[in-house]
């Protein structure tokens, strides 16, 4: 198998260039938000009908913060009046209750999920900050105050899970906590710092001793992505950085280090793992292993271990040595595939928006590192 992989993977064998690769996620980000014509982001390209899908309103939310840091980092506007113009297209189509729905935006039923919400906060808050538009703000608070009131006192969220998922209860909602202690930084409203605080206390008791989750897959908890396991570990992340309580530094570190030892020495990793830490499928999950390279550079950041750094660096450059920045297809170049191969059981066949949007965040905050040495 690996012999099989090496001749497969790279369009690019030798290093990668972090600049070259970041532009040409972006590039290709900007023309999912361009295919589908009403300011949000597609949900991705899929090969084998050659069409974009209809815009994602739980990504084009969390893609809003990675176009800002990059109009920063480029001093490009255009990224900045797109991220501006994404923030304006989810305050039009949030619902009612406040909530943000499940879904492509042209699913027949409307349907409040949680998960999406917290995704389209993070957008809102960083899209007010950057602008201070009021409308942000405002939507930002009635999406928190939705997250709020269907909370159950534990602090998990059992109401208003995704449709197109198999479980409401999930334990990577850690990250819909992170996205009230954000709400709580630019609102000083205590509703939300304790909403939060009450979530990731809910979620250390999934946790198994050798720090495998309960509750934590879209479709199979036997078997979690580790797409999932690095969401529900950057919740964890935040919520030390913000709290300094060690509990939730330990559980990140906990979930962190059994998957970084079996990371191959060319960077590639299984996209899913029993809760032995057994893989158990043969591919890649690309866009989990660009968020395992972000949360392993954010414990880098927050603890000094090189070890998380080096890791990254592997799993990183596994993800930009599938990416194609020569094709002429401007529907695929710059993008990065849901697995590895391309026909893995993570969105076969298909380069997933959000996959792109991990993989440049990775890469902005590995720069940030490296330029710091």
């Amino acid at each position: 198998m690996i012999d099989r992989l090496r001749i497969l993977l790279p369009h690019r064998q030798n290093r990668v260039s972090f600049e070259s690769s970041l532009d040409a996620l972006v590039s290709w980000l900007a023309r999912a938000q361009g295919a589908t014509n009403d300011g949000g982001v597609s949900q991705g390209y899929f090969i084998a009908k050659k069409k974009w899908a209809a815009s994602y309103p739980e990504v084009t939310g969390y893609i809003i913060p990675t176009f800002f840091d990059y109009a920063r980092l480029t001093k490009r506007d255009e990224f900045f009046t797109r991220a501006d113009l994404m923030a304006a297209w989810e305050s039009a189509i949030q619902l009612p209750n406040g909530a943000v729905q499940a879904s492509t935006v042209d699913a027949t039923e409307k349907v409040p999920t949680v998960f999406n919400t917290g995704m389209v906060i993070f957008g809102w808050v960083r899209a007010y900050e950057e602008t201070k538009n009021d409308l942000y703000l405002s939507s930002a608070l009635r999406a928190g105050e939705w997250l709020t009131s269907v909370q159950d006192g534990d602090g998990a969220w059992r109401k208003y899970g995704s449709p197109v998922t198999c479980y409401a209860l999930n334990t990577y909602n850690t990250r819909v906590a992170w996205s009230l202690l954000d709400l709580y930084r630019v609102t000083d409203d205590a509703r939300f710092r304790d909403s939060a605080l009450r979530n990731l206390d809910w979620a250390l008791t999934q946790q198994q001793p050798n720090g495998w989750l309960e509750n934590n897959c879209l479709l199979d908890n036997r078997q979690p992505y580790t797409h999932t396991i690095a969401y529900a570990m950057r919740g964890f992340i935040e919520g030390y950085a913000f709290a300094g309580e060690s509990r939730y530094l330990e559980a990140a570190q906990r979930l962190l280090d059994p998957v970084l030892v079996r990371v191959r020495n060319d960077g590639f990793l299984a996209g899913r793992f029993d809760r032995a830490w057994k893989p158990t499928v043969r591919y890649c999950c690309l866009t989990g292993s660009a968020q395992l390279a972000l949360n392993a550079c954010r414990l880098h950041e927050l603890t000094g271990n090189t070890l998380y750094r080096e890791g990254a660096e592997k799993l990183l450059s596994f993800v930009l040595r599938t990416q194609d920045t020569r094709t002429n297809n401007d529907s695929i170049r710059g993008a990065i595939g849901g697995s590895y191969p391309l026909k893995g059981g993570y969105h076969p066949s298909q380069f997933p928006s959000w996959a792109a949007k991990f993989a440049a965040d990775a890469i902005m905050i590995l720069t940030r590192l490296r330029n710091a040495t």
